[in-house]
């Protein structure tokens, strides 16, 4: 009786409302820096000291300036969340999930009650699965907005402040201005469209690595396995 009220009473994952504190806060951090004109400028300048003479190219290349600003944020956000994330086990978990879904819809539309029951006992458990692979997520990203928001801040006065000229031409139109609003400011949608593939490309290859890495590490594991029951059968 215990167990089965144990199985049927299981409750779902609690959400980590201390990271949530935490991350929310991180959130009012951001917007009060971005919109704070005297503490954005001022952390600008303090992070200027070392942006300014390695991406900043005296404000000739502006470009360039946002380029190389976003290679260097998508770096190391990407790559803090790749030696903390299990890639492999996040995609497991994601086809764990697809699948479970997909066999709760079966019996709900099948009105299987016996399949639909046993579903729901495990759903907790996959809620708690797909509930830690987010954490995860959450935790990092304090951690990251405590570099990208100051490098941010920089490149607010790079373009408001330290640019003489901030027009550039693109396909639609000769004389853009960077300082103008499409829903966001255009220095941010161009960042944006320069960063985004060089992000994506960082991602899925350090995935590749990640994956390849498991595969060589089964495929050992593997062949320890045979050799063990191979000198048990000889032995």
């Amino acid at each position: 009786m215990a167990g089965s009220r144990g199985a049927g009473g299981a409750r779902p994952p609690r959400p980590d409302f201390g990271n949530q504190l935490i991350v929310m806060m991180a959130f009012l951090l951001a917007m009060f820096v971005m919109f704070d004109n005297d503490l954005r400028q001022g952390l600008g300048r303090i992070i200027g000291v070392p942006l300014t003479p390695l991406v900043g190219f005296d404000g000739d290349q502006p470009i360039l300036t946002l380029l190389f600003t976003g290679l260097i944020m998508s770096f190391f956000s990407i790559s803090v969340r790749h030696f903390f994330v299990d890639w492999v086990d996040q995609a497991r978990n994601a086809r764990i999930t697809s699948a479970f879904q997909k066999e709760l819809r079966e019996a709900r539309a099948s009105n299987n009650t016996f399949k639909l029951k046993k579903l729901t006992e495990l759903q907790p458990q996959i809620m708690a699965q797909s509930l830690k692979a987010s954490q995860m997520q959450l935790k990092l990203m304090p951690l990251t907005m405590l570099v990208i928001i100051p490098i941010f801040a920089w490149l607010a006065n790079f373009v408001y402040l330290d640019l003489s000229s901030t027009t550039f031409s693109v396909p639609w139109a000769f004389d853009a201005d960077m300082k103008h609003s499409n829903v966001l400011p255009n220095w941010v949608l161009l960042y944006s469209l320069l960063t985004l593939p060089f992000g994506q490309v960082l991602t899925r290859s350090l995935k590749f690595i990640s994956f390849r890495r498991r595969l060589s590490e089964l495929k050992v594991k593997g062949a320890e396995s045979s050799d063990i029951e191979e000198e048990g059968a000889a032995g």
